[in-house]
């Protein structure tokens, strides 16, 4: 404390930086809070998610069983050959509190039996099936992902807010108020000090007009 300067300009700006730092614990409580109410959302939505995508592959299996069982492998290693493709995502963020929280969007991968690339003469209904369940699993992968991301990305804000709540309420604002409270205290004194060099010096002139 002996590097502080003890005057009432000091004593004003330490009370104001408290009440700053207070304010700005507050505002952080609240986008906690709302940081908080978001990831339960998203993690809700992330189970029902994670549900539907343990169908889907079941689903995506079982159709692929059958389809071997019923065309054959190699009929099945043919159409994968000629249906191989790609579709588009895009990653666009919302904004939660001041964080952006990436979203994916997508078109949907599902697609009309002429548009898989193989030929539909003499090919078993049972590989188209295949097809269209693997595509139904694929679009649960990624709705997954952007659930995941978003709460990855909520959960790194979540911590950080909270180191800064803890260092605001564990050490700025209890600094602020002991170095608060000490140049109350050193002002104190010295006012009583100043108020009892006064008192004797006027004692000393009354005894000096006395005499």
């Amino acid at each position: 404390m002996s590097n502080i300067s003890v005057t009432r300009m000091e004593l004003l700006a330490r009370k104001a930086q408290t009440t700053l730092a207070k304010q700005g614990r507050d505002l952080l409580e609240q986008k906690r809070a709302a940081l908080m109410k978001e990831f339960m959302r998203v993690a809700s939505a992330a189970y029902e998610r994670s549900d539907a995508l343990q169908e889907s592959a079941a689903e995506a299996s079982r159709a692929l069983a059958r389809a071997e069982a019923l065309a054959g492998a190699e009929a099945l290693r043919s159409a994968g050959l000629a249906s191989r493709g790609g579709f588009n995502l895009e990653v666009s963020t919302s904004n939660v509190m001041g964080v952006r929280v990436p979203h994916i969007e997508q078109k949907s991968p599902s697609r009309s039996f002429l548009e898989r690339g193989y030929s539909i003469v003499g090919m078993s209904t049972s590989v188209d099936e295949t097809a269209a369940a693997f595509e139904r699993e694929v679009k649960d992968i990624i709705h997954l992902a952007d659930t995941t991301l978003r709460l990855i990305r909520l959960g790194d804000e979540i911590r950080r807010t909270s180191r800064r709540l803890n260092a605001l309420d564990h050490n700025l604002i209890p600094r602020l108020q002991l170095e608060q409270r000490f140049i109350e205290t050193a002002l104190g004194e010295r006012e009583r000090a100043d108020h009892f060099r006064l008192k004797l010096v006027k004692r000393a002139l009354e005894q000096k007009r006395g005499e």
